[in-house]
């Protein structure tokens, strides 16, 4: 919703995404949902935190300290207030991305997970608010906009319908694409090209099956046109040689994010239109 000083034109409304930085308002936005989703949750304010006065908390406490900031766990500060003193000097004062990391950690490890996925749309609600070219998908913070993009993506992680492999190939392509310490381009586009390949061997039934063979096997029991199964065929090419061994793209010296991203979301919508077509025609799998 645009302001009056917005309408006004007397304070500019965010148009570029926030790529490499976090600003004033999204980092306050995003501590916001923190205290509303964890922190005022707390019990004994001005008390000591324990197993005994709040365990959850207690325990996410914990786990920061351990295994996020990486301080003996003995420092952990007795009263929640002092606790509380440290979390936010710190969130206020870390680097951008770090600001991902925190709010990934803490919704990964807090052990309500209904909770979780609360805050996680909280963010997500705010990210766009904000402008980030981020957002929560399945659990992780990802530089995947598009709402479409985001569907496809999480569909296909969680799999209801049973696509255990697929979903495993995705979820480890997402992994490697979206870590901002070291992202690993060609390791996604390869879970990516996997999770293809394991969808065509599951809705086959065969182990052994290659894209093209499994394709017009598929097409015998499911309504799928020759141009597209053509193209599907002739995108899968792109990615591997004539003979189906080795993925000629993986060889490319300067894979990019838009690459391994165009792969992570062409794959799992393709997974996902044949595992739609395949229920709808009474294929089991």
């Amino acid at each position: 919703m645009k302001l009056f000083s917005h309408r006004k034109g007397l304070r500019p409304v965010k148009t570029v995404a926030q790529l490499d930085s976090v600003d004033g308002d999204l980092r306050v936005a995003l501590w916001n949902a923190l205290c509303a989703f964890y922190w005022n949750r707390v019990k004994l304010w001005s008390g000591e935190l324990s197993w005994d006065s709040d365990r959850n908390i207690y325990a996410l406490c914990r786990s920061l300290w351990a295994h996020y900031f990486r301080l003996p766990t003995d420092t952990l500060p007795r009263r929640w207030r002092e606790i509380y003193g440290e979390i936010r000097k710190y969130f206020f004062g870390c680097k951008w991305h770090e600001v991902y990391d925190f709010i990934e950690f803490v919704s990964s490890v807090y052990s309500e997970e209904v909770l979780n996925a609360g805050f996680q749309l909280q963010c997500n609600s705010v990210l766009e608010r904000e402008v980030s070219a981020y957002r929560f998908v399945a659990g992780k913070i990802s530089q995947i906009t598009s709402e479409q993009e985001i569907a496809a993506v999480e569909e296909t992680i969680q799999a209801p319908g049973g696509l255990g492999p697929p979903s495993i190939h995705i979820s480890r392509a997402l992994d490697f694409l979206v870590d901002r310490k070291a992202p690993d381009y060609r390791n996604s586009i390869k879970e990516s090209i996997s999770a293809v390949e394991a969808t065509c061997k599951l809705l086959t039934g065969d182990p052994k099956a290659e894209l093209h063979g499994a394709l017009k096997e598929l097409g015998k029991k499911i309504d799928l046109h020759p141009a597209l199964e053509q193209a599907f065929v002739k995108m899968y090419a792109y990615t591997s040689d004539e003979h189906g061994i080795r993925h000629a793209l993986l060889e490319e010296p300067d894979l990019t994010f838009e690459d391994a991203k165009f792969m992570l979301v062409s794959c799992c919508g393709f997974v996902n239109y044949l595992k739609s077509k395949s229920i709808k025609a009474g294929v089991k799998f």
